[in-house]
């Protein structure tokens, strides 16, 4: 298990909100007096990879960009991005384009647009973001800024044929995401089971202890991405605690 860092946009600035009120009267957790190119200075010092940017809506391209230029082969990249522009955010530094939305139009799995941003990508470079929301005592991907399901199921056969597809899985738990209320077990260790490649889970650790939780549950085969509780956006979790756990378990012979 490593922590993966995020920069998430709004209004072309870094922000930590709840996702799921995109669409309705926005609540923002942080608003950030510096600029995405900080933060991704920051995780490169730091030696953090794997980590992503979000571009929630539309006028973030900018900031995206400058996280990436900032930190060339650092982050990933998601938010709004098709087959027609993915290969733009590559050149500009992005290590892997991060899709949901494109692929999941209409309520489901858009098999034409999959293949198409896989042409553009590559397989190796592409991370497919698995948002979703327990329906019935199952998980079903969601769509437009959370608020749609679709009719995909996230379970072991509908991850296994996606992982022909892509490099990683990001999955974010929207019913915990950016709440700080723990983090959604049951998820957790499903997709410690179903997954075979890179995935990174996001939403409700706030503290030590709930990495802590997260590694058993999981066995250390999952990542782990931690936005609003962290004191560099707002919170109480020290940044600097949660990058030196993580090299803890990197390498647990360092002191």
């Amino acid at each position: 298990m490593k922590f993966r860092p995020c920069i998430d946009l709004h209004d072309g600035k870094v922000k930590q909100i709840v996702g799921e009120t995109l669409n309705a009267e926005i609540i923002e957790n942080f608003v950030s007096q510096y600029n995405s190119a900080h933060y991704a200075e920051l995780f490169k010092k730091d030696e953090l990879t794997g980590g992503h940017v979000i571009m929630l809506g539309g006028g973030n391209e900018q900031a995206g960009v400058q996280a990436l230029q900032q930190y060339p082969g650092g982050l990933q990249i998601g938010g709004g991005i098709t087959a027609d522009n993915a290969a733009s955010y590559l050149e500009q530094g992005a290590s892997h384009i991060i899709v949901t939305s494109y692929i999941f139009k209409d309520g489901q799995l858009n098999e034409n647009h999959l293949s198409r941003i896989v042409s553009e990508t590559g397989k190796e470079r592409l991370v497919i973001d698995l948002s979703c929301k327990e329906k019935d005592g199952k998980w079903f991907v969601v769509t437009n800024q959370w608020k749609q399901f679709s009719d995909f199921e996230v379970n072991q056969e509908n991850i296994a044929y996606l992982e022909q597809y892509c490099d990683e899985f990001l999955v974010h738990a929207v019913d915990v995401e950016g709440k700080q209320r723990g983090i959604q077990q049951s998820l957790v260790r499903a997709l410690a089971d179903w997954a075979t490649i890179p995935t990174t889970y996001a939403g409700g650790a706030r503290s030590l202890a709930d990495m802590d939780q997260f590694d058993a549950l999981c066995g250390g085969k999952l990542d782990l991405t931690i936005g609003s509780a962290l004191d560099i956006f707002g919170g109480s979790l020290s940044y600097n605690e949660v990058v030196a756990y993580s090299r803890s378990k990197q390498n647990p012979f360092l002191p």
